[in-house]
Order: structure tokens, then C-alpha cells, then sequence
């Protein structure tokens, strides 16, 4: 194990997120966000860091699912709206059997709750995240907030992350970066 990895989490960036016709899509904010992910991605691989991708998934109409009531079906497994937006289908088609790069399934906000992600990460001596993808009010921020609470260094890429609106955007920015010490770049 070598100290001091990092890790590249690309959150949520699906087409239900990200496409025009999306369930709950970010647009074009999102689309923008495709070719600096991808660059990212590969600056990872080719540095040996890791690339993480936890992706949102839910089942249809889930009356014990607390977004079932918050907002229209999204991500549901096994549907086109899950896979992921664009170039990064492909990408991950090319990379996904690398030791340094998975996709993991997440249910809620926070890559955190509810999965391994932690104890992956630290098996590994990572210690600074980095956090690109959609929502960056939603998904990303609250990921943040449980990456800070453990501990993690959070480095913010402000061309690779889009939310729900502008003010949403600069609202999450900055709030990363006041209350949470993250470096947006």
C-alpha cells in the first residue's frame, strides 16, 4: 500500500443526469462538464491513482426510498438513463477491468452511506479526493460533507462539476469551499 493515493469519484454522471431528455437532468451545464472528465479520468490511469465511479441506483417506484416522494424515477438498474453520459460509456467500457478503476452502486446522496467507499479508500492510503460529476448541489456536495467528516483532503474541479441552476452551483462551490476546506480548482 502506498501513502497518500488519490482518488478521482465521478458522481452520478449518468444520462437520467446529464442527457437532454434525462429524467432529471442537469443539461447542457452537465454536458459541458464531458470532455475535462474525461481528461481527468486519464490523468488518473496514467498516474496509477484510482478512478471512482458511484452511481446512483434505485428501483422503481421504491416506497421505502425517501427520493421516490422528492423526485421523478432516476437511475432505476438496468435502464438506459443509468448508464453512464456520452464519452465516459465508452471510457469506462475500456477501463473497467483495471485494478485502479470501479463503479460502485450508491442509493443515496453521499457515496458514503450505505457502501464500502470508506474502508476501500483507506485500504489503499488514499487521502485526498477528488470530486467531479452532477449534482454538484445535490450528490457531489453531500459526498463532501461525508468525505470532510472522515477526514478526506477534497479538491473540487469547478469545470467538471454542473448543478441544478447557477446559483445552486455557486452556492455549493462556495459552501465547499468555506465550511469544508476544499480547494476548488
Amino acid at each position: 500500500m502506498e501513502d497518500n493515493k488519490e482518488a478521482l469519484l465521478i458522481i452520478d454522471y449518468t444520462n437520467d443526469f446529464v442527457a437532454d431528455m434525462g429524467s432529471l437532468t442537469c443539461g447542457k451545464p452537465g454536458q459541458e462538464c464531458e470532455e475535462p472528465i474525461i481528461k481527468l479520468a486519464n490523468e488518473f490511469i496514467k498516474k496509477n491513482d484510482y478512478v471512482i465511479l458511484p452511481t446512483d441506483c434505485h428501483q422503481l417506484n421504491d416506497p421505502y426510498h425517501p427520493e421516490t416522494k422528492l423526485f421523478p424515477p432516476h437511475n432505476i438498474e438496468g435502464t438506459v438513463g443509468r448508464d453512464f453520459y456520452g464519452k465516459l460509456k465508452s471510457w469506462y467500457d475500456e477501463n473497467s477491468t483495471r485494478s485502479n478503476v470501479w463503479m460502485m452502486d450508491k442509493t443515496r446522496y453521499s457515496a458514503f452511506v450505505g457502501t464500502n467507499l470508506d474502508l476501500k479508500l483507506r485500504e489503499r492510503g488514499v487521502k485526498t479526493l477528488h470530486l467531479i460529476g452532477v449534482c454538484t448541489d445535490i450528490c457531489v456536495l453531500q459526498t463532501a460533507i461525508y468525505a470532510y467528516n472522515l477526514g478526506y483532503k477534497l479538491i473540487i474541479h469547478k469545470n467538471a462539476v454542473a448543478a441544478t441552476s447557477p446559483e445552486n452551483q455557486k452556492f455549493a462551490l462556495d459552501n465547499m469551499k468555506n465550511n469544508l476546506g476544499a480547494k476548488i480548482v
